[in-house]
This record gives structure tokens, sequence and C-alpha cells, in this order.
């Protein structure tokens, strides 16, 4: 009987379905955004292929009535290929729901894509395009059982191949009816062994094929820039990023602003999480990043930095860095700072609070959704009240938009840097935008943009990010919003089931 290891090919065949996309987050590959098609307001989830090449799923939700179609098209963000779009597709409506669509693309490289968008319907016809980096970050082996079953349908598959080929070389010549002499049973004991030994052989050969086919995809998986954290004399960062290799090298000094900033950092203490920044180091050379640091208490911090390269393909990098109390500058510009109680949990899960009291007397209030489950898309809106309990009049634009968020989860696997538009970076939505070949100001229309310059519309007090949580567990969610002078940092806890 063959050795039961023979069929290992196909574990190695299976390797490839658990890839996992890589996006501009930590653990969460989804991507949620919102904006105007037109006419037509959009919420869009898309969910990248677990390999490459593979097939996204796609969902978008119309709160205006009267979209009857939408198309999606696959294209890469940049380069020649994002001139000449394949034919869309069609989106279909899955349920009675009316503005509900789904979708599926089948998105062919590892890079930087997006999704173009156009919805037609009783107001005409609206474009808009949605970034998605995709890529491949892990294989995992295939289920025991399935390997089981699977070997044992190969020593089978096997056995009836040996079968067959001695059978045919004991009696293919013996008329019907007759038994087979003893030198056609030899001869077909003789075939039966080499058959054996010939099949054996391909399939060691075959496993070795596909071990190699492994490895060389296993140079496929994504490998982010690492990033080491060090202060230098006269309390300054130095970030320095180091590229461990991945399919072709990448550049460490091609990265394009987003919000006006290369680099945006998020300083969060760790495990308390109950002090965070939001810094913006300069760039000094290839790789190299710097930043004065402001007073800091002491603790050991987690960094997260976002940055946005030249082709729209965005990475967020973690280090840590244990500092003492800092004598820093003050904060500058659009460097802001929050402080909160430190994060506890109980067998229930995190302590949950919709509100938060600012150390101005100002309060943010989180319209909280009655359950949270993960992976299910939300607006998550909050509200900036006055020192009277009234909505903020002297509102303000932090980074020109209304808000940014950060979600994170409490066991440091998830950190997505969301804004009114979404989870993309927003230099890599503005690439999209721009090939849409609209006359409008698609960019304006994004939620939460302040690009129109239009000074006399006021900024609101009240703003939603579009996000799903993408694991159940417990979550951190800093908010920053403006007004007057002020940066103003609410934290909220939440419990995701």
């Amino acid at each position: 009987m063959p050795n039961l290891k023979v069929p290992r090919w196909f574990v190695c065949f299976l390797l490839l379905l658990s890839a996992l996309p890589a996006s501009a987050h930590v653990g969460s590959p989804d991507v949620y955004a919102e904006g105007d098609a037109g006419p037509y307001k959009l919420f869009v989830v898309i969910r990248p292929p677990l390999v490459i090449p593979g097939v996204a799923e796609i969902e978008v939700r119309s709160s205006t009535p009267g979209v009857d179609n939408i198309t999606i098209t696959p294209m890469l963000l940049t380069g020649d290929a994002s001139r000449h779009p394949p034919v869309p597709d069609n989106m279909t409506k899955p349920s009675n729901d009316a503005q509900f669509f789904t979708g599926h693309l089948w998105i062919m490289a590892t890079g930087s894509w997006q999704v173009r968008f156009v919805a037609t319907g009783s107001k005409g016809e609206g474009v808009i395009s949605i970034p998605v980096p995709a890529t491949a970050i892990g294989t995992r082996k295939m289920q025991s059982g399935m390997g089981f079953m699977l070997a044992v349908l190969g020593v089978i598959l096997l056995l009836g191949m040996v079968g067959i080929i001695g059978a045919a070389a004991r009696d293919a010549q013996i008329p019907p009816g007759k038994t087979a002499p003893p030198a056609n049973r030899r001869r077909a004991f003789v075939a039966m062994t080499v058959a054996f030994v010939i099949l054996v052989v391909g399939v060691i050969l075959g496993n070795k094929w596909w071990n190699a086919e492994a490895t060389d995809y296993s140079s496929y998986i994504y490998k982010p820039l690492q990033m080491n954290a060090t202060v230098q004399p006269g309390n300054i960062l130095d970030l320095k990023m180091v590229d461990p290799g991945w399919l072709r090298a990448r550049k460490l000094d091609d990265f394009v602003l987003d919000h006006n900033h290369i680099m945006h950092l998020y300083a969060i203490r760790w495990p308390a999480m109950d002090v965070v920044f939001h810094l913006h180091p300069d760039q000094v050379g290839s790789g190299d990043f710097h930043l004065t640091l402001p007073e800091m208490p002491a603790g050991t911090y987690r960094l997260y930095a976002d940055v946005v390269h030249a082709n729209g393909f965005p990475e967020t990098l973690v280090t840590t860095i244990t500092l003492p109390f800092t004598h820093g500058r003050e904060l500058i510009g659009d460097d802001a700072e929050g402080t909160a109680p430190v994060v506890t949990s109980t067998g229930r899960g995190t302590q949950t609070n919709t509100s938060d009291k600012l150390p101005d007397g100002y309060t943010m209030v989180w319209k909280r959704p009655a359950t949270l489950t993960a992976k299910a898309p939300e607006d998550f809106t909050f509200t900036l009240l006055d020192a009277n309990g009234q909505p903020a009049k002297d509102m303000g634009l932090y980074m020109g938009m209304v808000g940014h968020a950060a979600f994170v989860k409490t066991d440091g696997t998830v950190f997505a840097h969301i804004h009114p538009s979404g989870t993309v970076a927003m230099a890599a939505l503005m690439m999209a935008q721009a090939q849409n070949g609209t006359s409008g100001n698609s960019m304006n229309d994004m939620p939460g943009m302040g690009m129109s310059g239009n000074a006399s519309q006021p900024v609101p007090s009240t703003v939603s990010f579009p996000y799903g949580f993408p694991t159940p567990g417990n979550y951190r969610i800093f908010v920053q919003m403006k007004h007057a002078n002020t940066v103003e940092t609410g934290t909220f806890d939440a419990e995701v089931q």
C-alpha cells in the first residue's frame, strides 16, 4: 500500500486558499467607503479576495432611492492599465430591498486597484471610484478532515489505476470465457509492479513540484515595511524604515502627501490605552522620519504610522517604544493628543460609553447602534456639544475633514485610521476620483470633505465614519474633531459580538 504521506501535494494545492488581503490598516482588510456617485449617495463594502488572483465580494447600499442599476469595473489605480478598463459587470439585487446590490469581481494581480461604480436610475448617471489595495499576507493548511478524505481518495485512485493496468496485461488477449494462463498472471504482476512504481514516483515528483510552487508563491506574500523607533538627543524621535523584501524592491522615498502630511503617526500608551497622540513626522531621508517629541507621560507606546506610496498603495507600519517622562515641545499645527480612563475589561468585555466629557467643558456623543456585530457595515456617528450641551457652533475642519477616527482593538490586533469617506487613504481616493472624467467636484461630494473652499458654509458638529469591525472583541475608538483652535479627542469603548 502506498505511503499515506504521498497526497501531501493536495495540501500544498490548498495552501493558497487562506491568503488574506493587505490594506492600509492592521487586521482590518475590508474596504468601507461612502460617497456620491453623481446624484446617488452610496455606501460601498469591498471584501478583497483571499488569494491573488481571486474574487472580491462587493456590496452597495444606496441611501438615495431610484437607483435601477450599478455596474462595477476593476482597474489598476495608476499606469497605462488604469486607462484601459475591462468590460464592466452588472451588480444584482439579491432580495426585495430595491436599494441593496451585490456583485463580485476578479482581482488579477497584486497592487493598488480601484473599483469604478456607475449608478444609473431616475436621476441620471453617476460615477465613483474606490481604491482597493490587494495582496496576500499568509497561507494556511487544509483542514485535517478534508486532508484525510483526499488522501483516501488518492490511494483508491492509485490502486484502481494499478488494477486496471494489471487486468489489461492479464486478460486483454484472452478469448472470452478462457482462464488466464500462469504466464499472463506473471506478466500482469510485473505490469502492476512497474505501474505502481511509476505512479508513486509520479506522485512524489508532483509533490515536489507543488512544494516548489508553494515556495514560489510565498514570495508573493505581503511583507510590510518594518519600522525601528529610537530617541536621539534633543527629544528627536527617529523612525527608520526597513524593507524586508517583497516581490520587487519598494521605494522608501516615494511617499505622497495624505491630508497635507507624508506620515500620520498614532502613538498610544499601551496597554492602558489612556493616552493617544496624533502626530506628523517629517521625512529627512529615504525611509527616515524625524519628529520633535511633545511633552509625553512615561510609558510604553505602540506606534502606528500610515504612509501612501506614489502608486496609491497604503501601508501601516507598527512598532513600540518605551519613553521616560518627556519634557517636550507644545503641540503645533495638526498635532493633537487625548487622554482617557484606563481601558478595563470584565468578563463581559470592555466597559462601554456613549458620551465623553472633554477637558474644556465640551462633550462628544456617540450615537451608538443597539448592537455591534463583526463585519456588519455601520455609519458610526459622533456629535460635538458645547459647554451648554448644544451642538458646537465654532466648528472647524481638521486636516480638511470634519473629523478623524482610529478604531483600535484592545489586544492590538486591529488598527484602522478612518475618515468620513471611509477606510481608504485620501491620497489614493483622490487618484481614483481624478480618473472618473466627471466635471463635478467629486472630492467635495465625499462625506466630511471640506475642499470646496466655501467659507460661508458652516462646518457641521456631527460626523459619521463608515466602517465594520473585522472581528469580535473589545475596541477603543478615538475620535478627533476641531472647534476654534482646539482639536478634541473623544474616547469610546465598544464590545463587538
